[in-house]
């Protein structure tokens, strides 16, 4: 009933009451027997008044301790496990030890829900300005309590019984270190799934699984796209093709459009010489206007071709914007070329009325 007794290779045995063992579970002390080694630190040595007092608990504790200064010196991560709250952060346990994550370096755990377990803690405490409810500054019921958490280290002081960590750091380092596994995994040209995380002016993020890469809003379509958004949404799960790797810089060029046949590739198959069209003026110049069919297929309207009258600029006839009937003269889809006209668009239209 007053504990086990162990040998210490001392005259007398020394003895680990039931409170220098709470760490062992019902079934882990049952299991016990005559005969079996165990580690225990000397809490009190022998005397005259009894044998030596021995603790399994406090080595738990030492180990642990031992353990978070080896990771703060080898930057090495370890796992932790929510105990509850306080204004600051989180506290939590690693191996055996109580640890502090301050709220600015926890990532995973919901600032919402952070307010409404201290409010708890706050309605059940006894008093104290701190708002501390005299359990380890615990608070009411969360569905944080309890959750695992990658860490790591920031201080360590033993003396003070203090140790710092930051979930921040250590799902930073965790991306870096999938990112550049990643990096060396992906081939340029290659096919990846992925899903959207962001959306900025300039394109979307994919996220390829540890690492994102950048769709540039360049890549997004074949034709112009003026936002993102019009593309693509963050949460979309899509298919990228790898465009580009830079280890150096740990970048990734994703597309979208390489995905499709560019449609001056296929232009043949859809257009003829001689064909009727509806295009939009994109652009005028001294020499003539540009106009978009599909896409990236952009033709060009000689200024001899806007009018059967002679004019001095093409704005005489069209403006930028303005949807247009033109005749198709000529197809170079090698240089990407198109030759259009609008005069003998309407000439034609004329003849059939």
């Amino acid at each position: 009933p007053e504990g086990v007794l162990v040998n210490i290779g001392h005259k007398a045995e020394g003895l680990i009451p039931p409170m220098e063992m709470k760490t062992l579970d019902r079934e882990a002390q049952e299991q016990l027997k005559i005969g079996d080694e165990i580690v225990a630190l000397v809490v009190k040595g022998e005397s005259s008044e009894g044998s030596a007092i021995l603790s399994i608990d406090r080595v738990v504790g030492e180990k642990g301790w031992r353990v978070l200064e080896k990771a703060l010196e080898s930057k090495e991560l370890v796992s932790g496990k929510i105990l509850g709250f306080n204004r600051g952060g989180a506290i939590v346990e690693v191996e055996g030890v109580q640890g502090f994550v301050p709220i600015s370096q926890l990532v995973s755990i919901s600032r919402d829900h952070f307010r409404e377990a201290l409010e708890s803690k706050d309605q059940n405490a006894s008093g104290g300005e701190d708002g501390s409810d005299g359990d380890g500054d615990r608070p009411g019921q969360s569905s944080d309590i309890d959750k695992e958490l990658e860490l790591k280290v920031l201080e360590v002081n033993r003396s003070r019984n203090r140790a710092i960590l930051s979930e921040r750091q250590a799902i930073q380092e965790l991306r870096e270190e999938r990112k550049a596994r990643l990096i060396e995994e992906l081939s340029e040209g290659e096919v990846r799934r992925g899903k959207v995380t962001g959306i900025s002016s300039f394109g979307a993020f994919v996220d390829l699984g540890g690492a994102d890469g950048l769709v540039h809003i360049s890549e997004l379509s074949w034709s112009p796209v003026s936002s993102p958004q019009e593309m693509v949404k963050v949460g979309d799960e899509l298919d990228v093709y790898v465009l580009r790797v830079d280890a150096e810089n740990k970048k990734i060029a994703l597309s979208l459009k390489r995905l499709q046949q560019e449609p001056w590739e296929t232009i043949d198959e859809r257009h003829q010489v001689g064909d009727l069209v509806d295009a939009k003026v994109t652009k005028l110049t001294d020499f003539g206007a540009f106009a978009r069919l599909e896409g990236s297929v952009e033709g060009l309207i000689h200024i001899s071709e806007l009018s059967s009258r002679a004019i001095s600029h093409p704005r005489e006839i069209v403006r930028e914007g303005e949807e247009v009937r033109l005749k198709i003269l000529r197809i170079e889809p090698e240089r990407r070329r198109l030759g259009l006209s609008l005069r003998q668009a309407e000439e034609e239209e004329w003849l059939e009325e």
